[in-house]
C-alpha cells in the first residue's frame, strides 16, 4: 500500500456491528473506494466502496481530515490497518 494514497488509519473494529472506527489523514466521501491493509505491507486485505459515513451517531456525506468516523465494513478489520483510495 505505500503507492496508494493513504487516507487514514482503523483505530477500532467493533465486531458485533461490522462497523470501523476510522481517524481521517484525508477527506472521504459517500461513495469513493477503498482499500484497507496492514502498515507493513504492500497487499490490500479487501476493497470496498463506502455507503455511508457515521459522526457522533449522525450520517454524513463528507468527512474531513483530522475527523474519526464510523463506516459499516464488509470483512473484519484491526486497529492500526490503512485505509486508501482504491
Amino acid at each position: 500500500m505505500a503507492e496508494k494514497d493513504v487516507i487514514g488509519e482503523v483505530t477500532h473494529y467493533f465486531p458485533k456491528i461490522s462497523v470501523g472506527i476510522i481517524k481521517l489523514h484525508k477527506d472521504l466521501c459517500v461513495g469513493e473506494l477503498i482499500g484497507f491493509g496492514a502498515k507493513e505491507s504492500a497487499n490490500e486485505h479487501f476493497t470496498q466502496q463506502v455507503h455511508s459515513i457515521q459522526m457522533e451517531h449522525t450520517a454524513v456525506q463528507h468527512a474531513k481530515a483530522g475527523q474519526e468516523i464510523g463506516m459499516k465494513v464488509d470483512k473484519p478489520v484491526h486497529a492500526g490497518e490503512m485505509v486508501c483510495r482504491a
